[in-house]
């Protein structure tokens, strides 16, 4: 015990009863019967009901005080009257009657209510984050958050593997977002960057002899705001390893996940061993590389439906002839919904964007037929060879979309969502993890026409070496892999490419040359000539696996200190002007518009 509090405001049970007691703690609600004021004062911990009679004192001081004031009480320990008894919290049996009290921390008048959950605008709640932070459900989110890192410290740590912090000021990288910049005092007219991960460190230290490395990592990128993405930082569990293959990252990161889930959540996990969808497979059947396989519809693609004669939906047909395709989704015993819901959906999707869904609904009296706008342009053979492909069943019904590969990816993926959340499809109770692998190690940019980098420029590509066509370097792929629960993607990892010969070649097929990549990966490239063993591993989000486990939807909902929208710190005033002698000292000069 110390002066301010003998216990904490969780801790007084029944056998604490006639026992005086030393509490402090924030004035979260007050009731005044008249004769009798209530307080419930808060602290990290919990809750605790404090009673002061209009007898004492100090009766018409705490009546005034403003809630949000840090107090301490002295007082007895009592039972609560039978019907006054709160299940709903850990000390709800007692109540402490208050003989005196004294303010720790006066309080001003609130910007918005701590005991409520109600939502304020993201400008209020940043810019008094340290108010918002004391609200139940965020405040319960953060120490979540503390917990999930402890615990996966210690699996790791069962796992073999040793914790290492890698630099913060490190070089700039050609590769991936934009990086935040930090001038140099001490070398005028160059920079660091910080780190949008520790990729090349990492790499570093499995060529440095250690054989299984973690880290609680920061990580920088100067990147727009998402519901599930933080402008600026964010952390994830970056790992690596030697002398391993794809499976052997697999087996540690599904043990982790899935020992990390089980603890922190009641929701069930679907898959014990995570399924492994190659990444041409996932953008057909899924429209994305990041599925929710909570959502049972899949995808197929019916293109070479429309070469028949028997097929007369000319709008698709000229589409298919010009390059497009078709896809659908099947929806099952679906027969008896009203126009309304497949309406519905067609007119969603136009407000995507799309140029909308056909649909129709499959009937059998003597044949196979079709109800629905577009149906009398199929023939009970056509509609039978869909169903084949589909693995349709009369009373099902089918939506399309025709469209260039890449906006029918977008569309149909939406749309898969779309239709399994209005027929309430998706199994909200569950997790499902699944692997996205076999990515291409280049892609053709739309824009400049030029091959480059589909992934991580450090992986290694898949087959015998002697046996690759670079020749045709769309066609290679790459042990590259994606972790995904619920269609959020989690981490990216890859086995990676510890040769340089080999690195130089691949480089140089996305345009870069000897010299440059010497240039911007000398530590790595250098260190890959002494005796690189092979490594791989992967760096799972730490923000969105908390925020899977709260079932939040906004990474902020799980951040301490998260900036808005703009990569603004309201709090803190960040970014903010600095002083002509800090800018001379670093040897800048500001361009004024």
């Amino acid at each position: 015990m110390n002066k301010y509090r003998s216990h904490n405001c969780s801790e007084l049970r029944k056998k604490d009863v006639n026992n005086k007691a030393i509490l402090s703690g924030w004035i979260n609600k007050k009731r005044d019967h008249g004769n009798l004021l209530f307080i419930d004062l808060r602290d990290n911990y919990g809750i605790t009901q404090c009673i002061i009679d209009k007898e004492n004192a100090n009766f018409s001081e705490l009546e005034k005080i403003q809630l949000e004031t840090v107090i301490k009480v002295e007082g007895k320990v009592i039972n609560r009257s039978k019907e006054t008894i709160n299940k709903d919290i850990e000390t709800g049996e007692v109540e402490v009657v208050i003989d005196n009290y004294e303010i720790l921390g006066s309080c001003k008048e609130l910007p918005m209510p701590v005991f409520s959950d109600q939502e304020y605008s993201e400008e209020i709640r940043l810019k008094y984050r340290f108010i918002d932070l004391r609200r139940k459900k965020i405040h319960e989110n953060i120490i979540l958050r503390s917990k999930v890192i402890s615990f996966i410290r210690g699996e790791m740590n069962k796992l073999g593997f040793l914790e290492f912090q890698t630099p913060i000021l490190t070089s700039s990288s050609p590769e991936g977002a934009r990086d935040f910049l930090v001038p140099s005092r001490l070398n005028p007219g160059k920079f660091y960057a910080l780190p949008q991960a520790p990729q090349q460190f990492k790499q570093l230290i499995m060529v440095s002899g250690f054989d299984k490395y973690f880290q609680i990592a920061p990580c920088f990128r100067d990147e727009d705001a998402r519901s599930d993405r933080s402008p600026g930082e964010f952390y994830q569990l970056d790992l690596e390893m030697s002398f391993v293959e794809q499976e052997d990252i697999f087996r540690v990161v599904e043990k982790l996940l899935i020992n990390t889930f089980q603890k922190f959540s009641n929701k069930k996990l679907m898959f014990n061993e995570f399924p492994k969808i190659p990444y041409a497979e996932s953008l057909i059947k899924y429209g994305t590389d990041k599925p929710d396989l909570r959502n049972p519809l899949i995808i197929n693609d019916i293109t070479e439906i429309f070469s028949r004669e028997d097929v007369t939906f000319e709008i698709f047909k000229k589409l298919v002839k010009s390059g497009s395709r078709v896809r659908c989704i099947i929806t099952k015993n679906t027969k008896d919904k009203p126009r309304s819901f497949f309406d519905n959906i067609d007119r969603w999707a136009k407000e995507q964007g799309a140029s909308g869904l056909a649909y129709f609904t499959f009937e059998k009296e003597k044949k196979i037929s079709a109800k629905g706008p577009i149906g009398k342009f199929f023939s009970s053979e056509a509609l039978e060879e869909i169903m084949k492909k589909t693995n349709a069943e009369i009373g099902d019904s089918i939506f399309f979309a025709c469209a260039k590969e890449r906006e029918l990816e977008q569309i149909t993926s939406i749309a898969r969502n779309r239709i399994a959340k209005d027929l309430d499809l998706i199994n909200e109770d569950s997790f499902a993890f699944c692997w996205i692998v076999d990515y291409p190690m280049f892609q053709k940019n739309e824009q400049t026409k030029k091959i480059e980098f589909s992934h991580n420029p450090f992986s290694m590509p898949q087959g015998t070496l002697s046996k690759i066509d670079f020749t045709k370097p769309l066609e290679i792929l790459a042990y590259q892999y994606d972790i995904v629960c619920n269609g959020i993607e989690l981490s990216s990892g890859a086995i990676r490419n510890h040769k340089p010969e080999l690195m130089y070649k691949l480089f140089s097929i996305a345009g870069y040359e000897k010299k440059h990549v010497d240039e911007k990966f000398a530590g790595m490239i250098n260190a890959l000539s002494y005796g690189a063993p092979p490594h791989g591993g992967i760096a799972p989000g730490i923000d969105r696996i908390v925020m899977l486990l709260a079932e939040e939807k906004n990474i902020r909902e799980v951040t301490m200190f998260p900036m808005n929208q703009n990569a603004q710190d309201l709090m803190m005033n960040a970014p903010s002007e600095v002083s002509e002698n800090q800018l001379k000292e670093l040897n800048l000069a500001l361009k004024k518009k």
